[in-house]
């Protein structure tokens, strides 16, 4: 069982523990958690390609003074996508690997340059300076970006990886390192219009135009929130995924949950209210979808679940890798945020000058004509990130809570989050507690395609499989492993103390407090 942390002054979970140290730095040089949560990311994107990076996406909750707010820093298609090029070329979805075309303008950056001009209080420059060093210097290769390296580093613009061939073996990344000192000295314009960003416009040969690196990012937006257990839990609105969290939290915490999270009647409740929420997701996710969170919907979809067994849902019209950090600091900012590249190191394509890894979030968007997530110039696609983040009902900060999974995101949350407020579990048994994911398809964004066709995939140890089974579900056993997400947590108690966990299948993850 996964130890929970205590702390009073600043805690920092992240999945690498050479990234949590760089926050926990910050955080002691005088930093906010907005500080810390960019000095984490930072090193994150460069020990951990095989997840995020500046190639990626970013999205961001952050409570402050009482106030939530939200971040989207989601990457746009550029000015040349064509989605009737792609269809008379036979696609009917977008390409997943090597193909530029799923690769929108990376919002990581714009991320960390909005998060720091609203509330940041350290230098730029210094926040990165960790992660500089790291890619500079080299870093030991991590059990979790080994086993890919070789792979990687066959691919064109890939040498970084070429001496890494187990865990432990000293990696550097020059052209990384170059990119941060560029943001550390120019901010976005020694990015997106600097080396990086002329590489992107060679490697895009028409994809993009200087004018969609030129146009910033990231929007502050108002986030969504759904009341459950007795509290209010946030996400970001869409494009993002956060919606089929708090639909499945509402349709929850109005069925009859048992009295213990081993009854198997907890998983087939918990699956089925996702599954009520998500069924429909590729019909009605988009940029610009509003309204999927009301009192009505949650009514109206709690009523397709049966305590007795699965039942069927109408289907629509037509292994992710990701990571989630979170910073709580010792003046109560707490930070929720999520960095991804979509599918494991991303596209499996590389700007060309200084090495980054870029992502295939584009594999969001639909080919099919007319659909409001079209691929098209200037759109976002659907995202599966979906941070979370708890208030109490006189709006104090509860807890920041989020996870890697692709589509199964919202799933994972849903049973970490009922764990902590319906069952009161401490973090790190919520968090390192045996899990089940709804599976369909072969790449982790294929759930939604075929929602009567799902099976239930249960980690080892997990105790509800015979009664799953009863129930009419499908179950297939599984490792206990990052197939069900790397979820972190901190908890911030009524007298102030900070309760937090990284996960324990991250394998190198850390929650560090001061």
């Amino acid at each position: 069982m996964q130890n929970t942390r205590y702390a009073r002054h600043g805690m920092v979970c992240s999945v690498d523990h050479l990234a949590s140290a760089a926050g926990i730095v910050a955080l002691d040089r005088g930093g906010s958690a907005a500080d810390a949560a960019i000095a984490t990311n930072a090193v994150l994107a460069v020990t951990a390609p095989h997840m995020c990076g500046m190639g990626g996406d970013l999205f961001a909750l952050v409570h402050h003074e009482g106030a939530v707010t939200a971040l989207n820093a989601s990457g746009r298609a550029g000015s040349g996508a064509d989605p009737e090029r792609l269809r008379a070329e036979g696609h009917d979805r977008m390409p997943h690997l090597n193909d530029i075309r799923s690769v929108p303008v990376p919002g990581c950056v714009d991320g960390w340059i909005a998060l720091h001009e609203r509330y940041g209080r350290l230098p730029l420059g210094e926040l990165l300076e960790p992660a500089i060093r790291l890619a500079r210097d080299g870093f030991p290769a991590s059990p979790l970006l080994a086993p890919g390296a070789q792979i990687v580093a066959a691919q064109r613009g890939g040498s970084d990886f070429a001496g890494v061939r187990a865990a432990g073996d000293p990696m550097r990344r020059p052209g990384v390192a170059r990119a941060l000192e560029a943001i550390a000295a120019e901010g976005r314009k020694g990015f997106y219009l600097g080396e990086f960003g002329q590489g992107l416009l060679e490697l895009g040969a028409g994809e993009y135009a200087e004018a969609d690196l030129a146009r910033p990012l990231a929007d502050w937006v108002t986030p969504i929130g759904v009341r459950a257990f007795g509290h209010e839990v946030w996400s970001v609105p869409p494009n993002s995924q956060g919606y089929l969290l708090l639909l499945a939290l509402g349709i929850a915490d109005g069925l009859d949950l048992p009295d213990s999270p081993d009854d198997p009647l907890f998983a087939h409740l918990l699956a089925e209210a996702s599954r009520a929420a998500g069924h429909d997701r590729l019909k009605v996710l988009h940029e610009h979808a509003a309204g999927l969170v009301t009192a009505e919907e949650i009514a109206r979809r709690r009523a397709m679940v049966d305590p007795a067994a699965r039942r069927l849902l109408s289907p629509p019209n037509a292994d992710g890798d990701t990571t989630y950090l979170c910073v709580v600091d010792g003046e109560g900012m707490g930070v929720s945020l999520i960095q991804s590249n979509a599918s494991g190191f991303g596209s499996l394509l590389f700007e060309p000058r200084t090495g980054i890894n870029l992502h295939n979030r584009g594999i969001g968007f639909s080919l099919e004509p007319g659909h409001p997530a079209e691929y098209g110039p200037g759109r976002r696609p659907p995202h599966t990130l979906a941070p979370a983040l708890i208030t109490r009902p006189d709006g104090s900060l509860r807890s920041v809570v989020g996870t890697m999974g692709g589509d199964a995101q919202p799933q994972i949350l849903l049973q970490v989050i009922t764990r902590l407020l319906r069952y009161g579990e401490a973090p790190g048994p919520a968090i390192a507690a045996p899990r089940w994911r709804l599976a369909s398809g072969a790449t982790g964004f294929d759930t939604w395609r075929a929602p009567d066709e799902t099976t239930v995939e249960l980690e080892a140890e997990a105790p509800w499989g015979e009664g799953l089974r009863e129930r009419g579900h499908t179950v297939t056993a599984m490792p206990y492993g990052s197939t069900f997400g790397h979820a972190h947590l901190v908890d911030v108690r009524p007298d102030g103390t900070l309760a937090g966990a990284a996960d324990p299948r991250s394998v190198i993850g850390a929650a560090i407090g001061r």
